[in-house]
């Protein structure tokens, strides 16, 4: 950098700015060899300039041999200067990176997980709360209570945080659930239920029967256990039950995983008969089921029926819980409740894992539950949701009428939008990307729901609602053209 004659910094040129940073990656080792460096997007976006300049940048870099542009991959790490003088090269970190048991994500859910935390975009796809919404102000007194009262703390016994369990045995007994705190544990969030459940109790090989489409398709868990998806029909009251036993004499199916309330991607409410159903087919098969219960909550004018749980007399069911979706997902706080010898296992395989969720964190979730907070700012939640349902509603009849379909939720996230004409969704979505609106294409749930999208009213502000339905309206409708 230079001064120039009022004696001010002088920045270099932004296409220079943005090869020193891309220099400094590969030469720190951050960006190996065989790394695909973010997109000409994401950098324009970085570094505020137009694509062209982006260009003008790498061009340098590939001539200098240190990036290559390979069809189908992007702009790849090709070189670094003082590997030349090298007598050893170091390991080719790419291998080892397409190797892992464990598989990626698939490439629209990763660029949607790497735009979520990008605060210009409208975030018509996120599956949390808005800031908005977070009780702040009670957070603080929440921990100034639990800091006042903090002794020395250090490892939880297995189970999690005694008090923090006690509290949640007398919270699902409002809506059914008897269950005492030996029989609860608690995990750091729905999703490490899941990978508990998948290693601790799941043979390779086994399969998951759950609704089609469903949260877990967009997610590679299971199959990187070893597991296999086997997707089971829906209508308007939920998942049929008369697939599983289909499926069963197949031989087909170990485990169920649903989610009867407020349904991720759906937003459907199973109802109380299509529960009873479902769990005596469940019985009469022998077929555990993983309830995901965690919108439950969410309701906006009467409380959802009793959880599969609440009926369950034979320890069939695996109750999944969890304060993201309510309070906050920074806590990490969520919770399995199920059969002693369960839930045993399952503590082993935590403790082996990460030897316990966080001391405070369960500290400051046992007081919102044991004090009264939590039944009060859930309250404040519905209400807030219900404004942002209406307000989405409301924009979708204006904007989308003739292009789309859908039902009105009863309570969650999520509104299903089906689109009406035969459009390229993967199109939609990056049209959309690129005039800072974030979606959740249908076909990451299911390759069958490709011409769906699933809309949360969650976390965008009213006035963001409003102007991102709009501006979808427009792309669909010159798309449809």
């Amino acid at each position: 950098m230079s001064r120039n004659g009022t004696g001010t910094v002088k920045q270099p040129p932004k296409y220079k700015q943005i090869i020193v940073y891309i220099k400094e990656k590969i030469s720190a080792g951050e960006w190996p060899i065989g790394s695909v460096i973010p997109s000409q997007r994401e950098l324009a976006t970085m570094f505020g300039v137009n694509r062209s300049t982006v260009i003008t940048a790498l061009e340098e870099l590939m001539a200098d041999g240190l990036l290559e542009g390979k069809m189908g991959m992007g702009t790849v790490v090709i070189n670094n200067t003082w590997m030349l003088l090298a007598t050893n090269p170091p390991p080719d970190w790419n291998e080892y990176v397409q190797s892992g048991n464990h598989k990626p994500s698939q490439a629209a859910v990763q660029e949607i997980n790497r735009d979520e935390s990008n605060k210009s975009f409208i975030q018509l796809s996120k599956g949390e709360l808005s800031p908005d919404i977070f009780p702040l102000e009670t957070m603080k007194g929440v921990l100034r209570r639990v800091t006042e009262n903090l002794g020395t703390f250090g490892y939880e016994e297995p189970r999690g945080f005694l008090p923090l369990r006690q509290a949640l045995s007398d919270y699902v007994k409002t809506f059914g659930i008897d269950a005492s705190p030996s029989s609860i544990l608690i995990v750091s969030g729905g999703l490490q239920a899941l990978q508990l459940i998948s290693v601790g109790l799941l043979h390779r090989g086994s399969t998951v029967l759950l609704e089609r489409p469903s949260y877990l398709y967009s997610l590679h868990l299971f199959q990187s256990a070893g597991m296999k998806l086997s997707g089971l029909p829906m209508d308007k009251q939920g998942l049929l039950p008369g697939a599983i036993t289909a499926q069963k004499k197949q031989k087909k199916g170990d485990i169920l995983y649903t989610i009867p309330c407020f349904h991720n991607p759906t937003g459907l409410l199973m109802t109380e008969k299509r529960r009873l159903e479902l769990l005596r087919v469940c019985e009469e098969e022998r077929l555990p089921i993983m309830e995901d219960d965690i919108y439950r909550e969410l309701w906006f004018d009467e409380p959802p029926p009793p959880p599969l749980k609440a009926r369950d007399k034979h320890g069939h069911v695996l109750y999944l819980g969890s304060l993201s979706k309510t309070l906050t997902p920074g806590l990490r706080i969520g919770w399995v409740i199920g059969p002693e010898p369960v839930i045993d296992r399952l503590s082993d395989i935590k403790m082996q894992t990460d030897y316990g969720s966080s001391s405070l964190s369960q500290r400051v979730a046992a007081e919102w539950l044991s004090s009264g907070l939590y039944s009060e700012h859930v309250h404040m939640v519905r209400e807030e949701l219900r404004v942002r349902k209406a307000a989405a509603l409301h924009a979708l009849e204006r904007y989308m009428n003739e292009l789309a379909t859908w039902q009105i939720p009863v309570g969650g996230f999520f509104i299903w939008l089906k689109i009406n004409a035969k459009v390229s969704m993967l199109e939609l979505f990056s049209k959309a990307s690129r005039q800072g609106i974030l979606l959740n294409p249908g076909n990451i749930y299911a390759q069958e729901t490709d011409g769906y999208l699933r809309l949360s009213y969650a976390y965008a502000s009213l006035a963001d609602l409003e102007r991102g339905i709009r501006q979808l309206s427009q792309i669909v409708a010159s798309l449809s053209k």
